[in-house]
């Protein structure tokens, strides 16, 4: 108990904070009936594409805080809590908070769009869009530092992004365009919001 104690404590607060809040939703809805049952999630909050066109626009938010099923909420929280924190490290709290959510909105919207586009639509929920923006403006910043920021390598980030990505499209029921909604969203807005620290030089003096 106490390590896992510490290890909360080294958290970023941000990060930790919105991982609590996906916890905490599927926990409350997992009481309340079978988070698998995606009827069950449509009547709370998970995006459904005639529904937003209805004008119902707050599932885009609400769906990125839904998950289906403990295997599927664990999947991303074990992501999001160690890039997460990467990103807010380096950005900090307020910063970190926009890119995960304008990000994850980014990515529901694309879902969106495709599925009217297509003529189809699918029952859709998870923080995967958001943790993909999240990947994204990390992407973008590990550019900007010549291919590392600490110990993430530009090398071992882009791998798994296209691993990732390519997962989605392989596992059935995935959604695809949320991931890479997210993905492009999440690098844009770092693009726009982080601003690279400038090196400092100490001037020694020769006596």
């Amino acid at each position: 108990m106490g390590e896992l104690i510490d290890f909360l404590k080294s958290r970023k607060k941000m990060n930790l904070l919105m991982v609590t809040v996906n916890i905490v939703i599927f926990l409350a809805f997992s009481v309340m009936g079978d988070t698998q049952d995606g009827y069950f999630m449509l009547d709370h909050g998970a995006c459904f594409s005639p529904y937003v066109q209805n004008g119902e626009y707050y599932r885009l938010f609400t769906s990125m805080f839904l998950h289906f099923g403990v295997y599927h909420l664990v999947n991303n929280m074990i992501c999001l809590i160690f890039l997460g924190d990467q990103l807010e490290a380096v950005v900090g709290p307020v910063k970190y908070l926009l890119i995960y959510i304008v990000g994850g909105l980014a990515g529901n919207i694309l879902s969106v769009a495709l599925e009217v586009r297509a003529g189809e639509a699918a029952i859709s929920a998870g923080a995967s869009g958001a943790i993909f923006a999240v990947i994204g403006a990390l992407l973008y910043i590990v550019i900007r530092n010549r291919g590392r920021l600490g110990e993430l390598s530009g090398r071992r980030l882009a791998i798994m992004t296209i691993l990732s990505v390519w997962q989605g499209f392989i596992d059935t029921g995935t959604d695809n365009a949320a991931h890479i909604g997210g993905l492009i969203g999440g690098f844009i807005l770092a693009v726009l919001l982080y601003r690279k620290k400038k090196e400092k030089y100490r001037k020694e003096q020769i006596l």
